[in-house]
């Protein structure tokens, strides 16, 4: 196998460089695991999104889209668990003043010597570990001291199971069926780190699909390769990808199946996404401490039971981050090394730049007039900043896939080049069909360059 060019390194100071990230609040020196997403970065997380909301919805007549509140009753986190025991154990060093992960001590840096682990130097003093509470704490009311306790929500799987019954009633919906959403979560995380792999604020895209119980297996298991399969589509490398089972004593205490979606990041082996098969605990969790029921009657039969779960829950920004390391690549053009994101297609965050070769001669009017043609059908931009090859870099290293020059022979003949990311080869149509061009090749099957030159 080739050797990968892209670390972490890379990859952050190309996502500030192209206006993909930035770090959040950097005029006041910035804030820990806080991030901002910029032009580029918020096209390409919402082309996951879209991705994903199509490959639920759009795809398949079986799932149906909620998006709940941030900001749920209280007692919505004692009937999950959470308020008991979404905890991890933290320690503290009197030292150095940090604080860590008590079971990730083994893989944090020590304050004082980088090189060393938390508690393996003479000058290390560390507490001994108490449990932390993941969730952010606020207050609903005019006057604090009058008002309300709530959480941000750690998850949004448990507005899906408020709303069961309402999706029961209203979409003629019965099991096997699914609830999906994508939305913010907010965790306390004691050592976020690793650029966006792991923030204190982040997006999910979650969806509980809801089984008759002797079914969950079966639907576990079919959701293991769905969710599996719609990375490989989108053109990550399947040897960079695998599934990992949960060991008994990694799964949670409702769970009698899990299994990781995980990528191999520059940091080694991480989760992309988990795969759950949850039971009924959380439909009979809400309905003891909320009175109502939440099962499913058939009304034919007169059957009635509380459904099992299975969840995939994956994370925007860790997909996002995924598809960029996956897509980074270096080559070398006539002698000049070149950075590129060999992203796929679908999820590139512009996918044809229209470049006028000059800026004289009608050649600009001519690509304006190109790029508000074009734009109607796919996300453009028109570049004419800049000798012609700069301008090819700069679209290499966001993404674009195709570039579109306008030159003397366009202004003759109306006719086009189409220069193409990966091969970088030209070929020459007429403006008439130009659109219908990049369509068709916006819906052809793509592989990564990568894979074909490893």
């Amino acid at each position: 196998m080739a050797t990968d060019p892209v670390t972490m390194d890379k990859l952050v100071s190309l996502a500030k460089r192209r206006g993909f990230v930035f770090q959040s609040s950097e005029i006041y020196g910035g804030i820990s695991s806080s991030y901002d997403y910029g032009h580029y970065g918020v096209l390409l997380k919402n082309n996951v999104k879209g991705l994903w909301w199509r490959a639920m919805l759009q795809e398949r007549d079986d799932i149906v889209a909620l998006d709940s509140a941030i900001i749920q009753h209280p007692q919505t986190w004692v009937a999950s668990g959470h308020l008991a025991g979404f905890t991890d154990p933290l320690v503290d060093c009197r030292t150095c003043k940090l604080r860590f992960r008590a079971d990730h001590l083994d893989v944090s840096a020590c304050g004082r010597k980088p090189s060393k682990h938390p508690g393996e130097t003479p000058d290390c003093d560390l507490t001994e570990a108490r449990d932390f509470n993941l969730m952010f704490e606020t207050t609903v009311g005019a006057v604090k001291e009058e008002g309300s306790t709530v959480y941000l929500r750690p998850e949004t799987a448990q507005g899906i199971f408020l709303n069961f019954k309402n999706y029961l009633q209203f979409s003629r919906k019965k099991p096997p069926f699914g609830i999906a959403q994508i939305g913010k979560s907010f965790r306390n995380e004691i050592t976020p780190g690793n650029f966006i792999f792991r923030t204190r604020e982040f997006e999910q895209m979650e969806m509980e699909f809801f089984v008759p119980p002797p079914e969950a297996q079966q639907w576990f298991e079919h959701w293991l390769t769905q969710r599996r399969d719609w990375y490989l589509r989108l053109g990550i490398r399947a040897d960079h990808l695998r599934l990992r089972p949960h060991a008994e004593d990694e799964l949670s205490h409702y769970s009698s199946a899990t299994s990781d979606v995980e990528y191999l990041f520059p940091i080694g082996w991480q989760e992309l996404e988990g795969v759950a098969n949850r039971g009924d605990f959380d439909l009979t969790q809400h309905a003891k401490h909320s009175g109502q029921k939440l099962e499913y009657v058939d009304t034919a039969s007169g059957e009635r039971y509380v459904p099992h779960v299975v969840e995939p829950a994956a994370g925007a920004d860790r997909a996002m981050l995924a598809f960029l390391v996956d897509a980074y690549d270096e080559d070398e053009i006539g002698g000049e090394a070149r950075t590129v994101l060999r992203l796929h297609p679908q999820l590139a965050p512009v996918k044809v730049a229209v470049l006028p070769l000059v800026r004289k001669d009608g050649q600009p009017e001519l690509a304006q007039k190109i790029h508000h043609d074009l734009r109607e059908r796919m996300q453009t931009e028109i570049d004419s900043s800049g000798a012609i090859g700069r301008r090819y870099r700069r679209q290499d290293e966001i993404g674009t896939p195709w570039a579109v020059t306008v030159d003397h022979q366009s202004l003759e003949d109306e006719t086009v080049t189409i220069r193409d990311r990966d091969s970088l080869e030209q070929q020459r149509v007429p403006i008439a069909q130009l659109a219908d061009e990049l369509e068709s090749r916006l819906r052809q099957p793509w592989t990564s360059p990568k894979l074909l030159s490893a």
